[in-house]
């Protein structure tokens, strides 16, 4: 599909639209379709409780938030200075932990948004967002610091994964070196298909998956290592690119 027709939800392409003030702007960048009461609650919740320590401050937060999701479980918990966006499309499973300085974004249109399973951890500094896609982490997924995973298209983490930390993760996102379009105003929202990452899998430190290159189930990808294609169930793979080395049991 052509990437000058899809819905473009770059922060400059919203900003830009005319007739739209600096709040309107705001609003709709953060909250979309959210209601105006919830939104003054979230501006007011990360005005007084974001940033608040301690046990308190979990406590706190784990209340202040829930009524602003579209779905959340018993005993989620959420660190210091949590970005919501789009609140309203995302749910969380029961004790799920979010750490601290996490961005969650279910931005889009027409997409369902970002769902988390049952005792899920997010690692802190780390930002799962849509771009008009779709994010689904399984159950008891394990996802390190500073990762990124961005989704234009449908991205899903199976049951019992372990993510290292740094890791990049991309469903979509590409441009159109064909196109007389700048890069820069393009969407960048172009894919070749969904991602999927199978249950029980370890992916190490810094490793980087490319859209649509899926992993089967209980697969080892090696630190450092980038994924262009997809990789059969029970495999290692390492290196750039990712080259499978051994079948697992």
């Amino acid at each position: 599909m052509n990437d000058d027709k899809k819905p473009d939800s770059k922060v400059s392409s919203v900003m830009k639209q005319s007739g739209r003030g600096a709040w309107s702007a705001y609003r709709a960048l953060y909250y979309g379709d959210l209601p105006l009461h919830k939104v003054m609650w979230a501006e007011t919740v990360a005005l007084l409780l974001s940033g608040m320590g301690g046990a308190l401050g979990l406590l706190l937060r784990s209340h202040a938030y829930r009524p602003l999701l579209a779905e959340a479980g018993p005993k989620v918990l959420f660190g210091r200075h949590p970005t919501l966006r789009h609140p309203g499309k995302i749910r969380i499973g029961a004790r799920t932990i979010i750490d601290d300085h996490c961005l969650l974004d279910a931005k889009g249109d027409t997409n369902k948004g970002l769902t988390l399973g049952e005792d899920v951890y997010i690692g802190r500094n780390t930002h799962v967002y849509c771009k008009n896609g779709d994010i689904a982490i399984g159950n008891r997924v394990n996802i390190s610091a500073h990762c990124t995973m961005m989704s234009s298209n449908a991205m899903s983490i199976g049951a019992g994964t372990v993510i290292g930390a740094y890791t990049y993760l991309l469903s979509g996102g590409e441009y159109d070196y064909r196109s007389d379009t700048p890069y820069a105003e393009q969407t960048g929202m172009n894919t070749r298909g969904p991602l999927s990452i199978g249950q029980n899998c370890w992916l190490g430190a810094r490793v980087t998956v490319l859209d649509a290159a899926s992993i089967g189930d209980g697969c080892v990808i090696g630190a450092g290592s980038v994924v262009t294609r997809p990789v059969p169930a029970h495999s290692l793979a390492v290196g750039t690119p990712a080259k499978v080395v051994k079948t697992l049991p």
